[in-house]
């Protein structure tokens, strides 16, 4: 017996019912990205390999061990995209939008890939939205993009349920004389190291810091910190961030050991996390990426950004239950009409009151069937209210009106008052 077609592990179907409260979720950050005056860009999913080797660091867990990387007919390395910086890097450098130091506010929002153990929050196709900004080199567009995430989470009603952990890393100088003390201290203390930490010691000793095993982390206690090695330049940077933070009222922790896993970062780094999802705690994070344009050949040019999970953060609105209740309902009126005259009538009816209410969610009754089947179908739809048109109604140019969810009795309207009775009752109520 052949396999029976199932997804690949780790890459998800979205089903019908859930994709309402991911359309509330993309449309509440892409009207908030507008407002803020970030424009969307949409980069291909499918990048030379290089591209993300030269970007992200080769010696990174991601370009390691995590990516879907292929050679095409031509011969060409190419990878699904593991994250959305890199991609987006690549598109103003290839147009040209940076140059002359043009600024850039953009937000993108697709699918990533990574070959990582799936758990609940952490798949192998996820989904991100994030901002990039380029040319602005200032603790103030690192603010805005806090503040931007911060209103984010006051609009979702789920800001009870996070915090904010900043960091910064200094540049590229003070982080290689930081990295130097860090390896050396952690040298002396080799054998009481996790098998991990022992190898990224020698490639990426500043993920060390990132160990969740307890025996590192009770080594790291003593470690020499971050904050001692800062250049002047970015500790007065991350001053001025935490300044305008204040300001907007935003609270926020210094978490010295928050160094991300991409190579590209520098100064200021920060992370949304929560306690509400076990493990998988981090459900937005970002930081500032100077050298990165420079890095991939462009001129250099400062850069900022975040990305944040979909998926997690659809899952928190779940477990905080903060979902809106017209999340769910996904038709405000559903029409029943029995017989043939009826149901042409209940088309045309329906295509006038559509006109005059473009934001009503109206739906016909397809398929006929009698009376209590039809009703049956309008309640299971979770309509507010169900149209009743039949012969009686049709010769008197009226049609029945059914709350279906409260109180109120049935009454009919006049075929031409219809939008307008309905404009008061769902519209607008």
């Amino acid at each position: 017996m052949s396999k029976s077609l199932q997804a690949i592990r780790g890459m998800n179907d979205i089903l019908p019912e859930q994709t309402p409260l991911w359309r509330y979720f993309e449309s509440t950050v892409a009207r908030l990205c507008d407002n803020y005056g970030y424009k969307q860009i949409r980069t291909p999913i499918v990048e030379f390999t290089e591209l993300f080797k030269r970007s992200i660091g080769e010696v990174t867990d991601i370009v390691e061990k995590e990516m879907y990387t292929f050679e095409d007919r031509n011969g060409d390395s190419l990878t699904l995209r593991p994250e959305g910086t890199a991609a987006c890097v690549r598109a103003v450098l290839e147009h040209g939008i940076t140059g002359g130091g043009q600024t850039q506010k953009m937000w993108y929002i697709g699918p990533m890939y990574r070959h990582e153990r799936p758990q609940k929050g952490r798949y192998r196709q996820f989904h991100q939205i994030g901002c990039e900004v380029f040319n602005l080199d200032g603790p103030d567009i690192d603010a805005e993009l806090i503040v931007l995430t911060w209103r984010l989470w006051g609009q979702l009603g789920i800001r009870d349920a996070v915090k904010l952990e900043l960091n910064s890393l200094g540049t590229s100088e003070s982080r290689g004389r930081y990295r130097e003390a860090l390896v050396e201290y952690l040298s002396a203390h080799l054998d009481k190291l996790d098998e991990d930490s022992q190898r990224r010691l020698k490639t990426n000793p500043l993920r060390v810091l990132d160990t969740k095993n307890a025996d590192t982390q009770a080594v790291l206690v003593d470690a020499p910190k971050m904050a001692d090695y800062l250049d002047d330049e970015s500790r007065v940077h991350f001053d001025g961030l935490k300044a305008r933070l204040d300001a907007a009222g935003i609270p926020y922790v210094i978490n010295p050991k928050l160094v991300r896993g991409l190579d590209y970062y520098s100064k200021t780094v920060f992370e949304w996390v929560t306690d509400k999802l076990g493990a998988q705690g981090t459900v937005c994070a970002g930081g500032r990426y100077d050298g990165l344009v420079e890095q991939m050949g462009g001129k250099p040019t400062p850069g900022v950004g975040f990305a944040m999970g979909i998926e997690r953060l659809i899952l928190l609105l779940e477990t905080l239950e903060q979902v809106p209740e017209e999340i769910s309902r996904q038709v405000d009126v559903y029409l029943c009409a029995f017989g043939e005259a009826a149901e042409l009538a209940a088309l045309a009816l329906s295509e006038k009151v559509r006109d005059q209410l473009p934001n009503l969610r109206l739906q016909i009754n397809a398929g006929a069937g009698s009376f209590k089947s039809q009703f049956k179908k309008a309640d299971k739809s979770g309509a507010l209210y169900a149209l009743i048109l039949g012969d009686d109604e049709l010769g008197q140019q009226v049609i029945g009106f059914k709350p279906l969810r409260g109180q109120g009795e049935q009454q009919n309207i006049a075929f031409d008052a219809l939008a307008a009775h309905l404009a008061t009752c769902v519209v607008q109520g």
